[in-house]
């Protein structure tokens, strides 16, 4: 479920600032509502706020203005031990003396839970992992993967209604990592939790999320789903955090509601969406998607721009081809090709015209 509004939400952010020094502000009046069973992904780079934003949520950071709201309930004041919350860290943060067991038995038993209870929770929660049969092994006798297996399972043991996770997988290797983010998803499909995931990988964000909020500079600059911020990014900033992006520099020739047409910075004429563009005349960078270029003129949409370019630089990466090319000035323009039979192979030197169709040229804000 996506909330609509703060009165629908499950986790609500209403206003809330936090500065450190009294002064500079790390996170800016964010407004931020999560449904129930929501999987909501913060995503920015190192010092964006996304952190301390989860931190807040937690208990362990306070709100310097605004309120933080969970089902319903100003959690400013709540400690952390009583929010209820299922926490997961990169660190796993596993204690090193305690068996697998007695990691998880530990939060039912602060709960007073009685011990046949405790039991029958950790098996089930260590079943949901697969990793029961290392009840009894201590967290140094694991693997990094199982580690973080272990990690998960205790945040879950006590069937939390929300689970906050920050850079959970940061630590471990790429396939690993690639593994674990299914199994994570398919969890919080399967037992309909809240999540509020912190990362700075923005493909682990695509894959796992209902939504994503890129933070930048201590706000959001774009709340959507994973197919409209690699999509329809509303500004540079987004268009070049996801995904890989070409960006052509222009001016804002013509302008007519959504639609522009751009003259680029070495003088030729290209349409595109135009998105929080004001006036005529205004500077821009066209936003363009590597595998949405074409060198094959003749496989264009009809209406698609072709422009000249200079291929630099080849490189065979498995089931793609990326073509680094020189287009109207820009040197680090690329060009991605499904690695097909007969695709005609290009070589560096070679003089070539690339285009796309203008609805994939988006006109955004200058960097």
């Amino acid at each position: 479920m996506v909330a609509s509004s703060p009165n629908d939400a499950y986790v609500a952010f209403e206003h809330v600032q936090k500065s450190y020094d009294g002064v500079s502000l790390v996170v800016k009046d964010l407004n931020l509502s999560i449904g129930k069973g929501e999987f909501l992904t913060m995503l920015g780079p190192s010092g964006s706020g996304k952190t301390t934003c989860l931190m807040m949520l937690a208990g362990f950071e306070t709100a310097t203005n605004g309120r933080i709201m969970l089902n319903g309930t100003n959690i400013n004041e709540v400690p952390p031990h009583k929010r209820g919350i299922g926490m997961v860290f990169q660190n796993y943060a596993l204690f090193p003396h305690m068996t697998v067991g007695e990691n998880l038995a530990f939060p039912l038993e602060v709960r007073g839970m009685s011990k046949s209870d405790r039991e029958a929770k950790v098996k089930r929660a260590l079943d949901m992992v697969q990793m029961y049969s290392f009840i009894n092994r201590r967290p140094a006798q694991l693997s990094g993967g199982q580690q973080q297996r272990i990690a998960l399972a205790r945040a879950l043991v006590f069937d939390p209604a929300l689970v906050l996770m920050d850079e959970p997988l940061g630590a471990l290797d790429k396939q690993l990592r690639e593994h674990m983010q299914f199994e994570i998803k398919h969890l919080h499909e399967s037992l309909g939790i809240t999540v509020v995931y912190v990362t700075h990988d923005q493909g682990e964000a695509l894959t796992m999320s209902d939504r994503v909020a890129v933070f930048n500079d201590g706000r959001i600059q774009q709340l959507a789903s994973p197919s409209d911020l690699y999509e329809r990014p509303e500004n540079s900033f987004v268009a070049q955090f996801i995904g890989e992006n070409n960006k052509l520099p222009g001016t804002i020739e013509e302008l007519s509601g959504d639609k522009a047409l751009v003259r680029l910075a070495t003088g030729e004429l290209i349409d595109a969406t135009a998105v929080n563009i004001k006036e005529k005349g205004q500077k821009t960078l066209v936003s363009i998607r590597p595998e949405r270029v074409e060198f094959k003129p003749e496989m264009m949409p009809p209406g698609a721009h072709t422009i000249a370019a200079e291929v630099l630089e080849v490189i065979y990466m498995g089931d793609i081809l990326r073509a680094v090319l020189k287009v109207a000035g820009s040197d680090g323009f690329v060009m991605k090709m499904r690695n097909t039979l007969g695709q005609t192979r290009l070589s560096p030197g070679q003089k070539i015209s690339v285009g796309w169709d203008p609805q994939d040229a988006r006109a955004l804000d200058p960097m």
